[in-house]
């Protein structure tokens, strides 16, 4: 029952941090944004992982880990109901707000079940319960831009920047409010479901668990334990790899939409489909790989590997060619992608065992500092914020196929950290 309820909260939050790569191309629409401008959505989002991990887990100390749930679910339908002024106005600023509400609600929820998912069971088998957890997340990422695309983005495809531009004034007003307005029930029914699901939670037979808090440091108090994390590389360099994969999950998953949109891709609203569907089979082959077959370093490297190829693709492939789907995907019948959307779509494939990789080995050996450790990992999540809006920079002032070098540097740093960041042991070197 707990897994039930678990991956239940799991579901819900990649079908609410998936939305953004479909809303992106609409709030571009509906607010006549630029792509730097429309990628705010992502930096009002993912930076309240960073601004409210330290007071979600004060929280979290407070209320526990169950009540922390029902108060993520609460936070996160404020959240959704704040989208119904802002559908109403057509106000970017109240869009943005509206995010970050909803995101400061699922870093609570984040807080709460990560280390609930862990306690619930043997800790030998807890890698086991995370994978499927992750499976439940990126599986939502695969559903929400067909229902989002079904209810909102219908005959949408019309509306290009040229056929917009055509009309007068009147006319783009209009229908910006039009499109607007479907926001406004699918996010009060939103708003309704997880209040549903925070009663659910509330009659529930969860349990509560003991929190785990960190051990002594010789008496140099919490500040110390704070600020000591900092004499791990390992995990310092890792919180920095995690800060670039986050950018480049997000810039693969969430930017496709809005690259497709300007490739003329007819269902540019569902492409994240496409990058989490790969997300998906990436975190199949890792619960099958792993240990067994491959070792988390292992994994790590061939993930840097492969987003380098990818990224390289698509940089330097055509934007016309369809050769690539047509041989990956054309046996399903699937329609056929640019061969540029294609590698970005892949990066899906190649992101998927970067996050269960890092982790483990960036935690490795740190004792009574694990607890705080974890938060700065966690902060890295800022990278979601931070790289896709330069991503939208480099995208007007270019082109937005030639942005995505952007992510080069990322998995290079990837790279490193797989081949010899991870075996720091001291800033002095290489550990044994």
């Amino acid at each position: 029952m707990a897994m039930l309820f678990i991956g239940l909260m799991f579901f819900i939050l990649g079908f609410v941090t998936w939305l953004n790569g479909s809303l992106i191309p609409f709030l571009k629409i509906v607010c006549d944004l630029n792509n730097f401008q429309a990628l705010w959505v992502t930096f009002a989002f993912y930076i309240a992982y960073t601004v409210m991990a330290l007071p979600a887990a004060a929280v979290l100390g407070r209320v526990g880990y169950k009540n922390g749930m029902m108060l993520g679910l609460g936070v996160m339908a404020l959240g959704a109901l704040l989208f119904i002024p802002a559908a109403r106005t057509s106000y970017y600023g109240l869009f943005l707000l509206a995010l970050f509400t909803l995101a400061s609600g699922m870093t609570l929820m984040q807080t709460a079940i990560n280390p609930y998912i862990v306690c619930i069971g043997p800790r030998d088998s807890a890698a086991m319960r995370i994978s499927i957890m992750g499976l439940f997340n990126k599986g939502a990422g695969v559903v929400v831009p067909l229902v989002f695309s079904s209810l909102i983005l219908s005959g949408i495809g019309g509306h290009s920047d040229a056929a917009i531009a055509a009309l007068d004034q009147a006319g783009r007003a209009a229908l910006r409010a039009e499109l607007s307005a479907r926001l406004v029930m699918p996010y009060a029914v939103m708003a309704g479901g997880l209040l549903l699901v925070m009663l659910l939670v509330r009659w529930s037979g969860l349990g509560e668990i003991a929190q785990e808090r960190d051990g002594g440091d010789g008496g140099g108090g919490n500040a110390t334990r704070r600020f000591g994390v900092f004499q791990f590389p390992q995990l310092v360099l890792g919180a920095l790899a995690l800060f670039a994969y986050v950018g480049v999950e997000v810039i693969a998953g969430d930017t496709i939409g809005l690259y497709g949109r300007q490739l003329e891709v007819v269902n540019f609203g569902v492409l994240t489909s496409y990058t989490m569907g790969f997300m998906v089979l990436g975190y199949a082959i890792g619960a099958l790989a792993i240990p067994r077959f491959l070792s988390q370093r292992d994994a790590l490297l061939v993930s840097a590997l492969g987003g380098i190829a990818c990224t390289l693709g698509v940089v330097t492939g055509s934007p016309t060619g369809t050769a690539l789907s047509q041989v990956l995907l054309g046996w399903a019948g699937v329609p056929a992608l640019p061969d540029t959307v294609m590698c970005l779509a892949l990066l899906g494939l190649a992101n998927a065992l970067v996050w269960p990789a890092i982790w483990p080995l960036a935690l490795q050996g740190l004792g009574p500092y694990t607890a705080s450790g974890s938060a700065l990992l966690i902060m890295g999540i800022a990278g979601g914020a931070l790289l896709p809006i330069l991503y939208g920079r480099m995208s007007d002032a270019y082109t937005p196929q030639g942005a995505y070098w952007v992510m080069l540097p990322c998995y290079a740093l990837i790279l490193f950290y797989a081949l010899r960041g991870h075996r720091m042991t001291s800033w002095r070197g290489v550990g044994a």
